[in-house]
């Protein structure tokens, strides 16, 4: 259970390439808000799948298409910000750091939470018990994982002194973005029932 949430938690995705640019643009501590809005976003998912709530896009499978498109829209605004930052840029304002309620909706709109959610729900529980144990371990494991990528990225933005050096680096990460956003269209157009991606994949 342990493995699984971690491997879940630290793989790269849209809300460790943020908790990245967050380190690396802002430092670790404007990187808290984030990583504890990631944290508890996902572990409240995974609690609510627990309980059932991936039956709602069986049974509404617009709410699924809804959901796809509406991270799809979310990804491309945080890569625009992200390409659009100034910092360590004197004549500019810097950009705020991502906040709680940003990093709690990403993992809403992250088709990746919902996939190790609905993964973990049917792999390790039984008839609704054992959700609050799983529920624990990805809460610790999680912030753990996305802290791991702020760290990072504090390291880097320590070590990236020159301005343009820094703005490379935050398109390349946008360019990550958009990617995952491309991907996330891709998906929901090839999904003709709207439905989210079943636990398998």
């Amino acid at each position: 259970m342990a493995a699984f949430a971690l491997a879940a938690s630290l793989t790269p995705g849209p809300v460790n390439i943020v908790a990245l640019s967050a380190g690396l643009n802002h430092g670790v501590r404007q990187s808290l808000g984030h990583i504890t809005g990631a944290t508890i976003g996902f572990t409240l998912l995974l609690v609510l799948v627990g309980l059932g709530l991936q039956s709602l896009f069986e049974q509404v499978p617009l709410a699924g298409v809804v959901l796809r498109w509406g991270g799809v829209a979310f990804l491309l605004y945080m890569a625009a910000m992200l390409a659009m930052s100034k910092a360590h840029d004197a004549h500019a304002e810097p950009a705020a750091a991502p906040s709680f309620w940003q990093g709690a909706l990403m993992q809403w709109l992250n088709p990746k939470a919902w996939v190790a959610s609905a993964a973990a729900v049917s792999a390790y529980t039984r008839d609704g018990t054992g959700i609050a144990v799983l529920a624990i371990i990805f809460f610790i494991l999680c912030y753990a994982s996305i802290s791991v990528w702020a760290v990072m990225g504090g390291w880097l933005g320590a070590r990236l002194t020159q301005a343009h050096h820094l703005r490379r680096l935050n398109r390349i990460m946008a360019a990550l973005l958009v990617a995952s956003a491309a991907a996330m269209a891709l998906m929901s157009l090839g999904d003709t029932a709207g439905a989210l991606p079943p636990s398998d994949v």
